[in-house]
């Protein structure tokens, strides 16, 4: 946040994608807590190990330091940091963390999921306990990115428009919109255009402890996690009032 609001410049990445100093802050802060519990760790702004390496990990820790750059760089609040643990394929426990919001979501199937501030962190007695919505939204409510707009892949979006008469839309950057999935603001949020692993594993975890789900479009399977290629293929988010 300091970074944030001072002044700051982006490098491009050899992928095309914008590097901050906020990026690479927060990634090297990161990286020195988790190293500390000697589980592998995947990272965006981390040299990646080859798949030879990776495959023979049982788990690790991934993370995008900051989720949301070109959120970041218009300063529009619309940023965070996403910090998932992996065993196996599946992820089961996130962390997303919203830096402008001063607060957190995080849990996974085993504990729960909880939102609470930064300040209190640390205070379990202060944590809010998320239980799973069995009602969905009238209108039925999206969450998307600002980008997401009618394309091929559009075609399976056909089922909501058919089963309920009104839709709404909530545009936003960023894993922030596991934040509306998981209070109950929005009750779908689909996905088909290019993201990588850390973007999406801390939210998965989080939908399939509420009794959500994220489904890859072209196999109808669950989304799996420090694959060879870490890109994620098109996905659908849909909580548990949507899957009922």
């Amino acid at each position: 946040m300091d970074i944030y609001k001072s002044g700051f410049k982006a490098t491009i990445k050899k992928d095309g994608s914008p590097v901050t100093q906020a990026d690479l802050a927060a990634s090297k802060i990161i990286y020195n807590h988790l190293i500390k519990t000697e589980i592998p760790i995947l990272g965006e702004e981390l040299e990646k190990d080859d798949y030879f390496t990776r495959s023979k990990w049982t788990e690790n820790w991934c993370v995008d330091p900051l989720d949301g750059t070109r959120m970041f760089l218009m300063k529009n609040d619309e940023f965070s940091v996403n910090i998932a643990h992996i065993i196996g394929e599946k992820s089961v426990f996130g962390i997303i963390a919203s830096p402008t919001e001063n607060k957190v979501i995080f849990g996974g199937k085993d504990t729960g999921v909880y939102t609470t501030s930064f300040k209190t962190i640390d205070k379990p007695e202060s944590w809010n306990r998320i239980e799973p919505i069995n009602t969905v939204n009238n209108p039925l409510t999206i969450t998307c990115s600002r980008s997401f707009k009618k394309g091929p892949s559009y075609k399976h979006m056909e089922q909501f428009e058919e089963a309920y008469e009104e839709i709404a839309y909530i545009r936003k950057g960023s894993a922030l919109k596991f934040f509306d999935l998981a209070e109950g603001i929005a009750d779908v949020y689909p996905r088909f255009a290019p993201t990588m692993e850390w973007d999406i594993a801390a939210g998965q975890a989080i939908v399939e402890a509420l009794g959500g789900e994220i489904i890859d479009i072209n196999s109808n399977k669950s989304l799996t996690y420090n694959k060879e290629d870490l890109y994620n293929p098109s996905f659908i988010v849909k909580m548990k009032a949507i899957i009922s």
